[in-house]
């Protein structure tokens, strides 16, 4: 039987939060398969394909990072606003005018970048743009902002009104990584507590043995949850001060999904 699907009343623009292993990524595949309206806005993914494309800022992005150095805030906001043009959802103003420079660019808002390739950080933003109001227009922004100086940029061309705050006890997700057997070769993920492996220590379809990621040490994942609460804390606190903060507290996925759901259809969905 199919999942119930459920209709927005107004456009959702999502930011889900987190420490590692608290289930961000399954949260946010639950509630795109609930509201079909959502979609996830990754910056990370839009980065990897601007890079492939060889669009300008695909290029300069690249060029960062062969000499090791990180992409700029600048050029991620934008990379985002792109794709949310493209989608139709953001309306930034008069398109450039047609040229012979400009017909070489896959995305006219690209054209500032492309006509001072050599200006790596001084990627031009839109200084005036108005954001779609149909419900299709929902997303989950995945990847960034991660601290509260990135919060404060996004928060001037991307009007968030949603950031959920997962809440899991420490122990809780060691307890659930330290559980966690993979089958290399395919990808196949187990659980010894809630999705353990027909036959101990083996693959279902291959029959061929588990193993531990390298990284799935309880040290290294203590060591990991204890930084990314210290580095959150000025993030979730700028929301909180906007208002937009709402956290959820559970042991697990199931637990915290329909406190989830429950409140993003208190605040999105027709009554």
């Amino acid at each position: 039987m199919a999942a119930a699907t459920f209709q927005l009343s107004r456009p959702a623009r999502l930011l889900v939060f987190g420490s590692p292993g608290v289930g961000k990524g399954t949260q946010s595949t639950r509630l795109i398969q609930r509201y079909p309206q959502l979609a996830t806005i990754s910056s990370g993914d839009l980065l990897r394909q601007n890079v492939t494309s060889r669009t300008p800022l695909g290029i300069m992005a690249e060029s960062k990072m062969k000499a090791g150095k990180m992409v700029p805030d600048n050029m991620m906001l934008r990379l985002i606003l792109n794709e949310l043009s493209k989608r139709g959802w953001v309306n930034s103003g008069p398109r450039v005018p047609y040229t012979v420079q400009a017909t070489s660019i896959s995305d006219p808002m690209d054209y500032a970048v492309s006509t001072n390739p050599f200006s790596m950080d001084q990627v031009s933003l839109p200084q005036e743009y108005t954001y779609s109001d149909s419900p299709t227009a929902s997303f989950i922004l995945d990847g960034f902002p991660r601290n509260a100086a990135q919060a404060a940029q996004v928060e001037k061309l991307i009007p968030l009104n949603f950031v959920v705050n997962i809440q899991t006890p420490a122990d809780i997700i060691i307890a659930r990584i330290c559980n966690r057997w993979v089958h290399a070769p395919s990808g196949r993920v187990y659980n010894t507590t809630f999705n353990a492996p027909k036959v101990d220590g083996r693959d279902d379809i291959t029959g061929e043995q588990l193993t531990r990621r390298a990284d799935d040490d309880p040290e290294v994942w203590k060591q990991r949850i204890v930084e990314f609460e210290k580095a959150s804390q000025p993030l979730l606190e700028h929301y909180d001060r906007k208002g937009l903060l709402w956290t959820v507290n559970g042991n697990s996925s199931d637990e915290i999904s329909p406190k989830l759901f429950a409140e993003f259809e208190k605040r999105f969905c027709r009554t």
